[in-house]
């Protein structure tokens, strides 16, 4: 499927691929993956502004880190590590998205240009955020989440974790679309780690035409993930082959938009993959 998504301001960018590469940078000391951390804003900035020269489509910028057990941040503090990064990059001509689920972050970042909100709550867990989106009408991401990262994976139970993501993908952008967020903002992430056990993630990616049967542009974020470890025993820094051979075969099946740590090797991956699938 080409990517059908209008950013904030309505643009939709021309990638001229047949894929997207979302690049991560974390403002954080918390986040679980340590090469990314960049708890530094200088350091934060050198990292978006390499992420950008990989080859990295959208840089995604987070200050609070969702990986499972994580503690919550005071909306004050995450606006503080991000105000800086935001106030250099947007210079750059980059179009970037921040990963937050508090109205008042995504308010400051959409003010300083940020072109996407990338929302693990689904605009649940902050009432005003709904309110700020349709305000804005940035680029969305809907994540699907199995509750809040503090408890999430407390024994997740789904009686079939792919119906139950369907249903909550089609109840959520009814929601959001009817609220005034247009249904072109929106790329959709099943949430692979949030809430799920190696099972579930393995069935929600073995499902992802019934997904792009939604009709919009997928986003997968799998990259350096723990079920990896899982499913082949691999320590953190083992993780990078088997997440540039899972982004191959993603794209393989549809999926548009990859957000992902290492964006060259990424790019290379996808490359390779686009070119075995064109046609002669």
């Amino acid at each position: 499927m080409k990517s059908v998504l209008r950013l904030a301001g309505g643009y939709q960018p021309a990638f001229g691929s047949s894929f997207g590469i979302m690049g991560i940078v974390n403002c954080t000391d918390d986040s679980f993956y340590a090469e990314t951390r960049t708890a530094k804003t200088a350091d934060a900035i050198k990292r978006a502004l390499t992420l950008l020269d990989e080859g990295a489509h959208i840089i995604d910028l987070g200050a609070e880190s969702s990986r499972p057990y994580a503690k919550p941040l005071d909306p004050a503090c995450e606006a503080r590590r991000l105000l800086p990064v935001l106030a250099r990059l947007r210079r750059s001509a980059a179009f970037l998205s921040v990963d937050t689920w508090h109205a008042s972050t995504a308010a400051m970042a959409l003010s300083l240009g940020c072109s996407m909100i990338n929302d693990i709550s689904a605009a649940r867990w902050d009432p005003e955020l709904l309110d700020v989106l349709v305000q804005w009408k940035p680029g969305y991401v809907l994540m699907h989440a199995g509750g809040r990262p503090g408890q999430m994976q407390d024994h997740p139970v789904y009686r079939d974790v792919v119906d139950e993501e369907l249903a909550f993908f089609t109840e959520q952008m009814n929601r959001l679309v009817g609220a005034g967020l247009p249904e072109e903002r929106i790329l959709l992430d099943p949430g692979i780690g949030f809430g799920k056990t190696l099972d579930h993630n393995l069935a929600l990616l073995r499902a992802i035409p019934r997904f792009l049967s939604l009709g919009r542009p997928l986003l997968i974020g799998l990259s350096m993930k723990s079920l990896f470890q899982q499913l082949l025993g691999l320590e953190l820094n083992e993780r990078g082959l088997p997440t540039q051979v899972a982004s191959a075969l993603l794209l393989s099946r549809g999926v548009f938009w990859h957000r992902v740590h290492h964006v060259a090797a990424t790019r290379t991956s996808l490359l390779l993959t686009q070119a075995m699938q064109t046609e002669l």
